[in-house]
């Protein structure tokens, strides 16, 4: 039950807050750190560039870290809010699709292989198609056997295929030491040392699972009321589905090539927005995009003051966040 917004002139009102607020915590993460800038430092940094270091750190770092962050932050909150409707469980993410263990395993097995010469640009492309063949596997999986297709089968395909990759990622590590030190630093999950480039890559896929996803909202509220009242409105199930999982696959598998598996973004961000306006897809997709792209900005911002003038990896940071708010949401349900 929403606690918050409740009509429609609110929840636009809220979106227009939320667009503020995640434009301010953009700002707020390209002039703090461990240098600090002006609002006329960032202006002259894209008008009259001189090379000097600020301006560098401003346009090379700052700006594409902060676009990572609010870009990641939302699809990963999407893709958790599909995935909390498509599997019927509340603390469903986009890695119980497999999702992240696939974009490991294959950017460890092009490490070992390819070694020091692998681009980061080469691991986005990687740890994409990684996780595009995991969550295939997954889904097909989860339509095996006698009665199609059942929310319970494709949580323990998920959790199955995850743990197979997950194994065989630590056996390729044990035995490639030499791909051990790269591997780390992009499964811990960062989007420092991004570079716009990085984004650009995978822009068009995340744009593709944005539009799909708001597409299916009227959908999606159909399939919250169950197989049986979905069908006798006349829904294709089996076809929303499919354009679920593509839009998941789109939107989280971009997200982790890009920045690496950072956790509890897709299960945090859906509870707090059912909290504002409902169970609504329709409000729900856009407030989880505005709210998960906010929550990250913000915790890659608080990330580098932890320990200064060391940063802390954002998926610890985001880690130190959920694990209390999943303990509280698994014992919320258990008392219902």
């Amino acid at each position: 039950m929403a606690l918050g917004l409740h009509s429609r002139r609110s929840k636009l009102a809220g979106l227009i807050i939320g667009s503020l607020l995640l434009l301010a915590g953009m700002l707020a993460s390209i002039l703090y750190g461990i240098h600090t800038f002006e609002i006329r430092d960032v202006w002259l940094a894209y008008t009259q560039f001189d090379d000097s270091d600020a301006h560098i750190i401003i346009t090379n770092t700052r700006m594409p870290r902060a676009l990572i962050a609010a870009a990641v932050g939302g699809s990963l909150a999407m893709a958790g809010a599909i995935m909390q409707v498509l599997t019927r469980n509340p603390l469903a993410s986009p890695s119980i699709f497999g999702i992240n263990a696939g974009a490991v395993l294959f950017i460890v097995i092009a490490l070992a292989i390819l070694g020091s010469s692998l681009t980061m640009s080469g691991m986005v492309w990687i740890a994409l198609l990684g996780a595009a063949v995991t969550s295939l596997l997954v889904f097909t999986l989860g339509f095996q056997g006698r009665g199609g297709f059942e929310p319970i089968r494709l949580t323990l395909a998920g959790a199955s295929v995850a743990a197979f990759a997950s194994s065989v990622t630590s056996g390729i590590m044990l035995v490639n030491k030499q791909s051990l030190e790269a591997a780390l630093f992009w499964m811990i999950g960062s989007v420092s040392g991004r570079q716009i480039d990085h984004l650009l890559i995978v822009l068009p896929y995340l744009v593709v699972g944005w539009i799909l996803s708001l597409l299916l909202a009227g959908s999606l509220n159909v399939m919250a009321l169950g197989d049986d009242s979905a069908k006798s409105l006349g829904q294709r199930m089996l076809l929303i589905r499919g354009l679920s999982v593509i839009a998941v696959v789109f939107l989280a598998g971009s997200s982790v090539a890009t920045a690496g598996p950072i956790a509890f973004i897709g299960l945090i961000v859906p509870h707090l927005c059912r909290a504002l306006v409902g169970n609504d897809y329709r409000w729900l997709l856009p407030y989880c995009a505005l709210t998960g792209g906010l929550l990250l900005v913000c915790a890659d911002l608080v990330s580098r003051f932890i320990l200064m003038p060391k940063e802390v990896p954002v998926g610890v940071a985001t880690a130190l966040i959920g694990v209390p708010f999943l303990i509280h949401v698994a014992r919320r349900r258990k008392h219902a």
